[in-house]
C-alpha cells in the first residue's frame, strides 16, 4: 500500500514530506525539491535515477534538488541519514494541484453518470494524493496522506472536476503519468487561501482584514452560544436517532481561530505543507463564496495566485472556472463574480473554463463535472504545454456603435462563431439610461450585431448577464463564449461612496 514506506519511519530521525512517499509523481522538465526532517547537522543523502545529493540538516530541515527529470517508471528513492527511507512506484511525469472550494471537492461518487465512470477508471499512471480538509493559524509544515493509484475504489471519494483534468491530459499527453493533489473544501473563500503576509499588508485586504476582526471581537459570545446549541443539538440527534428519523442539521461554528473561513486558514493547512513540491500547474474551482463580494475578487483573486507563484517561486500556470449558471437568492452577484473571473485571465499564464451549459438553475452543485475537467485540460494543453489548439469559447474585445447597432468583435472565434439551436439568446442593450433590454443579435461573419427597436441610441450590451442565463453563443471548436459586457456602469457590489 502507498505512503508505508514514510509511515514506518515516521519516528526515525530522517523523515521525508508526505508527500514523498509510495506511489508519487514526480514532476519531469523542471528542478524537483525533496525534503523532510532530521536530526539538527545530520547529513542526509538522497538518491534517485542515477543522481546523488546531500544536505546538512538546519533547524532540523534538509532539502535537496533534484535536475530536471524524464517522464517514466516506476522508480525507486531512497533517503538516508542514520536511517534509510526507500521510496517505491515512484512515476515521473505532470503534476497538478486542484483546488478551491465544494465544486472541486465534488467527488465522483455524486457526478453524473458516476456508476459507469467510475467503474472505466482504472488508470494506474494517475496518481492521486488527498489532502485533509483543515484550518489552522499559522503554517504548518507537513501534510497527511497518501497517494493511491487511480482505480475504481480509489477515485469514487476524488475530486470528480480533478480526475475528468487529469484523465484529459494523459490521454492527450500519450499516456504520460500525471499526479493530482487534490486540496479543496467546500463553502470556503479565496481569502482562506492567501498567505498572511498577503492578507495582512495588501492594500485589497482591507475589507477582509476589517470584516475578521469585528468577527474576533464578537467570538467570545458567539462561541459562547454556538457550544450551547451543539449540546441541544446532540440532544436532538439521540431523539432523531431513537425515532429512526434522519439527524438534524449541527449548528454552524462562528467565525473565528480555525474556522475553515478565516483569512489564510486553508493556506496555512492545505498549501503551505505541499510548497516547493514541483508543480506544473493550478487547477482552481471556486467564487462561489465569494459572489456577494465580487468587486473586491477582482483584486484578492489574482492577488491570491500571485502569492501562490511567489510561494513556488514559479510562474506556474494557473487555470480556474468561471461560476456555471445558477439562481441564488441574491440578485446581481454571480455575473460581477463572473466578470472578476474573466479580468484575472489579464494574468500571464492563466486560462478559464467556461461553463455556461452545464449549470442546474436550483443546485449550486452542477454534476456534469466531465466537460469541466475536459476544458480545463485543453486550457492545459495549449497555455502549459504550448499545443497550437482552440482552448476557449468566444472572448468579447470590443465594440462599435453603428447607427442603432452595436457591432462586437472577439477574441478565440475557433473556426467561427456558432448560435446553437436557433437565433442567438441572452443579448442586451441599453442607451445613456443605462437601462438594459432584451436584444436581437446576430452572427455577421467574424462579428456579432447586436439591436433593438426601443433603444434607438446604443451605447452598451450586456451578454448573459444574469445569475441563471440561457445562452447558446459558441465557437465552432465546440465551446461556449464567456458572458460579458461592453460598459463600466456603477457595480452592484462595488464600495459605495
Amino acid at each position: 500500500m502507498f505512503g508505508l514506506a514514510a509511515a514506518q519511519t515516521a519516528l526515525a530521525a530522517v523523515k521525508p514530506n508526505a508527500l514523498f512517499s509510495d506511489g508519487c509523481v514526480l514532476q519531469q522538465g523542471m528542478p524537483v525539491p525533496v525534503w523532510g526532517w532530521a536530526d539538527e547537522g545530520e547529513k542526509v543523502t538522497v538518491e534517485f535515477q542515477g543522481q546523488k545529493l546531500t544536505a546538512t540538516a538546519t533547524s532540523g530541515k534538509w532539502m535537496v534538488t533534484l535536475k530536471e527529470l524524464k517522464a517514466g517508471g516506476p522508480f525507486e528513492m531512497t533517503i538516508s541519514g542514520s536511517n534509510t527511507v526507500t521510496i517505491k512506484n515512484i512515476l515521473v511525469g505532470e503534476v497538478w494541484l486542484c483546488s478551491g472550494q465544494s465544486n472541486m471537492q465534488w467527488t465522483m461518487a455524486q457526478t453524473a453518470n458516476a456508476k459507469e465512470d467510475i467503474a472505466a477508471a482504472n488508470y494506474p499512471k494517475i496518481r492521486l494524493f488527498s489532502v485533509p480538509r483543515l484550518s489552522k493559524d499559522t503554517p504548518q509544515p507537513d501534510v497527511k496522506g497518501q497517494w493511491k493509484e487511480c482505480a475504481p475504489e480509489s477515485v469514487k471519494d476524488f475530486s470528480a472536476v480533478g480526475y475528468f483534468f487529469g484523465r484529459a491530459l494523459q490521454m492527450a499527453r500519450q499516456g504520460v503519468p500525471v499526479g493530482l493533489i487534490n486540496s479543496s473544501y467546500g463553502g470556503t473563500p479565496s481569502e482562506a487561501w492567501t498567505s498572511d503576509g498577503v492578507v495582512k499588508n495588501d492594500p485589497s485586504f482591507a475589507g477582509v482584514r476589517e470584516r475578521y476582526a469585528k468577527a474576533l471581537e464578537a467570538f467570545p459570545e458567539a462561541n459562547a452560544k454556538w457550544e450551547a446549541a451543539m449540546e441541544k443539538h446532540k440532544e436532538a440527534v439521540a431523539k432523531a436517532k431513537e425515532e429512526g428519523k434522519p439527524a438534524p442539521a449541527a449548528p454552524g461554528r462562528p467565525m473565528g481561530p480555525g474556522h475553515q473561513n478565516s483569512p489564510s486558514g486553508l493556506y496555512n493547512a492545505m498549501i503551505a505543507p505541499l510548497v516547493p513540491y514541483a508543480l506544473r500547474g493550478a487547477i482552481w474551482y471556486q467564487g462561489e463564496a465569494n459572489a456577494t463580494r465580487a468587486y473586491e475578487y477582482r483584486s484578492i483573486f489574482p492577488a491570491m495566485i500571485q502569492d501562490w507563484r511567489k510561494a513556488w517561486n514559479s510562474e506556474m500556470t494557473f487555470l480556474f472556472v468561471q461560476l456555471a449558471p445558477f439562481a441564488p437568492p441574491a440578485p446581481g452577484t454571480w455575473p460581477e463574480l463572473r466578470e472578476a473571473q474573466l479580468l484575472t485571465l489579464r494574468l500571464p499564464k492563466t486560462g478559464m473554463a467556461v461553463i455556461t451549459d452545464v449549470g442546474e438553475e436550483k443546485d449550486i452543485h452542477p454534476k456534469k463535472k466531465q466537460p469541466v475537467g475536459e476544458r480545463l485540460a485543453l486550457a492545459a494543453r495549449a497555455i502549459a504545454y504550448g499545443e497550437k489548439i482552440d482552448y476557449s469559447g468566444p472572448v468579447y474585445s470590443k465594440m462599435k456603435v453603428k447607427g442603432d447597432k452595436i457591432e462586437l468583435s472577439f477574441n478565440h472565434i475557433g473556426g467561427g462563431l456558432v448560435a446553437k439551436d436557433g437565433k442567438l439568446m441572452g443579448f442586451t442593450i441599453a442607451g445613456a439610461d443605462q437601462k438594459f433590454v432584451p436584444a436581437e443579435a446576430e452572427i455577421k461573419g467574424k462579428k456579432v450585431v447586436v439591436s433593438s427597436t426601443s433603444v434607438a441610441q446604443p451605447v452598451a450590451v450586456r451578454f448573459g448577464w444574469e445569475n441563471w442565463p440561457v445562452l447558446n453563443f459558441w465557437n465552432k471548436a465546440g465551446l461556449p463564449a464567456t458572458p460579458f459586457r461592453t460598459d463600466d456602469f456603477p457595480m452592484v457590489t462595488a464600495p459605495k461612496k
